[in-house]
């Protein structure tokens, strides 16, 4: 935890420390967990809790009130994420134990060798991408993150990823992320339509959230902006006027529902079968060290 106050005296009233109090015990709970929270996430967390209300007027204020209480000291400069602005500096190492010693750590083997379906993760928001990747990693799985509608470049790269795929026989699958909304529900029509005017049509999408049966069943808040998207019109007719975003679903539940939707896919036996093989390659390489480190 890293709590540094950089500003002294700040006008904080006693319900807005009271407040503060409150995001550190959702922050750190979450930490234990090993999740960085957003700014969006964290809200969508008080209003489930009736912490405050669901109101855009309020996201405005919680953003405010984060920034005076990072800088008062009250807040983990940790805590919360920023997923666009980040500083880029190439891979160094103090030398060749510690080169040895990242290799043992990052060796990976395909984990998903021999499997018969090809899977990979595609999410609508940037800011679940800490999150789903915590599960795509563990089982080797490309997770593309779309910023809302694909590009023509992401969707030409992907293309080729699912012609590799049919090459080696296997069934291609996308398991889907994405808002509750006339926009979100559309990508899934725009990602095969456009996959097929390059050719691809056995393409099995699958929208395991946000779905309607899991917003009745967890009862996220729903989006407080106004829906004004110009496909709006069928999501009413269909849905009503109002809209819910994937980020409203606590990550750990959006970590079980990525799970469980992988291992449906996949033969369990022959995953563990390669992580097995890893950890007798990393064994290897751990005597390589234990040899170098006697010249």
């Amino acid at each position: 935890m890293a709590k540094e106050g950089f500003r002294a005296n700040l006008s904080l009233r006693k319900n807005n420390i009271e407040l503060l109090f409150k995001i550190n015990e959702i922050i750190e709970g979450y930490t234990k967990q090993g999740y960085r929270l957003t700014l969006r996430q964290l809200y969508y967390q008080l209003v489930s809790k009736g912490i405050i209300p669901n109101k855009v007027s309020e996201y405005a204020k919680l953003s405010t009130l984060l920034v005076k209480g990072r800088m008062a000291g009250y807040v983990d400069w940790d805590a919360i994420e920023d997923r666009l602005r980040r500083t880029r500096l190439p891979y160094w190492v103090t030398g060749i134990p510690d080169a040895i010693e990242d290799t043992i750590n990052q060796y990976r083997l395909d984990r998903m060798e021999g499997q018969k379906n090809y899977i990979e993760v595609w999410c609508e928001k940037d800011a679940l991408s800490n999150v789903l990747y915590r599960v795509t990693r563990e089982y080797h799985i490309p997770l593309m993150v779309n910023r809302g509608y694909s590009s023509c470049t992401a969707m030409h790269d992907a293309y080729k990823r699912f012609v590799r795929c049919r090459e080696r026989q296997e069934i291609p699958y996308i398991l889907y992320l994405g808002d509750h909304d006339p926009s979100g529900l559309d990508m899934l029509r725009d990602i095969q339509d456009r996959l097929k005017e390059f050719g691809i049509f056995n393409l099995h999408l699958i929208h395991i959230a946000i779905t309607k049966e899991q917003i009745e069943k967890y009862n996220p808040p729903p989006n407080p902006a106004k829906i004004t998207d110009p496909r709006a019109k069928w999501y009413i007719r269909e849905y009503g006027n109002t809209s819910w975003e994937v980020d409203a679903l606590n990550p750990e539940i959006l970590h079980e529902l990525l799970i469980s939707n992988i291992e449906r896919l996949i033969d369990k036996e022959k995953y563990l079968a390669v992580i097995e093989r890893e950890e007798k390659d990393k064994e290897l390489l751990r005597e390589f060290m234990r040899q170098y480190g006697q010249y």
